[in-house]
């Protein structure tokens, strides 16, 4: 059997899903990859994926400048679902009709399932599907047959099976479609073939090959935080060569409260690896002097690891390779394909030009929750396995204007306070990242009668499956409560907290 996964590719038109259409597919154990539309038809055909999809979109297809695909596509032979826009795109291209009806169709809709249909055989004739959409299809194309529609909307499926081309005009990849995952489930396994081989023993089966043949014998160096990213990382490499890894914490003076001495404590004791502890602080902060804006101060951490990692390689007898916990979400929001960069991740965009390592990054093409199920496979701790997201450039990208020393402490002891107060209110599995941000100014406040003119702390907390989206924590007015009063009390050079609401999009988890 071949060892490489099947691949599916989602080819994204801007849609807000995009992520989660792939999400999904690998959640029945099928690879995807999201890929930009503008990548060219035969660079897709080129790594042979046993199906495509579509993704939806903002856009209408009869916009000027709206999202295009080569129509060589639809002959490539290769499986094909559009997704409501990607539905459209569809119709449109082979002859169908889009139209502007007046009649758009938005949250929870009642679908009807007409005659036969390979997506929805054996799912009920009425269900209830999640609908975003302006444009309907009005008409399917030639050789088409309607297999669903809705009051609104004539053709809300459609599938050409001699073509092994499908489409619907709602979401299957969102919760609130009722029976998603068995329509993704039918096109994947009874359209496409795809075989569910993408496991969690697979993944790692897959990574430790990789790792043995891009490192040989040589010597390998990982960059380790003490978060579970790093941590399954480097459990990988390990895993794969042994004692040829060596790792390396970085303490930048930029971690929460007590970390350095947990993340030594915990992989010396719990690893059999050698750990080189790096007490950096100095450097990171003398370099991050007067830098305000996050950018320059995300590239200023990204090379100045880098050359901490150099010269501990030089020490270590020149290893020439880097272990990362790069994250599929790092490529996205760094700018990979067509994507805007949202934000240079220091282990990305960050990296100088003239970096002499070269990358081991097992954990590139994850998302977060593969990570973690990777971690317990591995054998991880728990506590490591399901600790909080930390940022790289760690407190830095969380003090907004220039960084001190005392910042630095302050936001230490505040952010403190946030995790044992989320801890103890049972909450810390829930949430995806809670912390605390310190913008640098001050506000007026009163205590014990006189004025004060202190720092703000906000409080950041959101709910998440993966990061690329999220939103604001509904934490309980007590808990709220208890963490405000603790900083205020606790914490000197504070005298006011606040809560962020904001759900990214339009916001992004970390303020910088």
């Amino acid at each position: 059997m071949n060892d490489s996964p099947d691949l599916v590719l989602v080819v994204d038109f801007g849609a807000q899903y995009a992520q989660l259409i792939a999400r999904r597919v690998r959640e029945l154990h099928v690879y995807s990859e999201i890929v930009p539309r503008s990548t060219p038809i035969a660079d897709m055909l080129a790594r042979k994926p046993k199906a495509i999809i579509f993704s939806g979109g903002p856009a209408s297809v009869h916009v000027p400048g709206a999202p295009d695909i080569d129509p060589a596509v639809y002959d490539a032979g290769v499986p094909l679902l559009g997704i409501c826009y990607g539905a459209q795109l569809v119709a449109r291209d082979l002859g169908g009709e889009v139209a502007k009806t007046g009649q758009g169709e938005y949250g929870r809709t009642e679908l009807h399932v007409e005659g036969s249909s390979l997506l929805f055989a054996d799912l009920p004739v009425d269900e209830v599907v999640w609908m975003s959409h302006g444009d309907s299809i009005t008409a399917a194309p030639a050789g088409f047959t309607v297999t669903a529609r809705t009051a609104a909307v004539p053709v809300a499926g459609l599938e050409d099976r001699d073509r092994g081309i499908y489409a619907v005009q709602f979401h299957p990849e969102v919760a609130h479609t009722e029976h998603g995952m068995q329509i993704l489930k039918a096109f994947l396994f009874e359209a496409a073939g795809c075989r569910p081989t993408w496991t969690n023993v697979s993944i790692i089966e897959h990574a430790v090959a990789e790792i043995r043949a891009q490192v040989g014998s040589e010597r390998v160096i990982c960059g380790l935080s003490g978060g579970v990213d790093s941590a399954v990382a480097a459990a990988l490499v390990h895993k794969a060569i042994g004692d040829q890894l060596v790792c390396v914490f970085v303490d930048t003076g930029l971690l929460r409260l007590g970390e350095a001495e947990q993340v030594e404590q915990t992989f010396r004791e719990q690893f059999e690896v050698e750990l080189v502890h790096v007490k950096a602080q100095d450097r990171f902060l003398d370099a991050l002097d007067d830098i305000v804006d996050p950018e320059r101060k995300r590239k200023t951490i990204g090379e100045l690891f880098i050359r901490v990692f150099e010269e501990a390689a030089q020490d270590l007898g020149d290893a020439r390779f880097l272990v990362q916990g790069t994250l599929y979400p790092d490529i996205v929001e760094s700018g990979g394909g067509d994507n805007a960069n949202i934000k240079s991740h220091h282990n990305v965009g960050g990296l100088p030009d003239d970096m002499e390592f070269e990358l081991v990054e097992p954990l590139r093409a994850l998302f977060k929750d593969e990570v973690r199920a990777i971690g317990e496979e591995l054998g991880l701790p728990e506590e490591i396995v399901w600790r909080q997201p930390f940022p790289g450039p760690g407190l830095a990208v969380r003090i907004i204007g220039t960084i001190t020393r005392e910042r630095v402490e302050i936001l230490q002891q505040a952010d403190a306070v946030v995790v044992e107060e989320i801890r103890r209110a049972g909450l810390y599995r829930e949430i995806w990242q809670s912390f605390a941000v310190l913008p640098a100014v001050k506000t007026v406040g009163v205590m014990g009668d006189d004025r004060t003119y202190a720092y703000p702390i906000v409080l950041r907390a959101v709910t998440s499956d993966d990061a690329m989206t999220a939103d604001w924590a509904r934490l309980p007015y007590e808990v709220l409560e208890r963490i405000s009063s603790r900083i205020i009390n606790e914490v000197p050079g504070v005298n006011r907290v606040a809560y962020d609401i904001t759900s990214k999009p339009p916001g992004t988890i970390e303020w910088e």
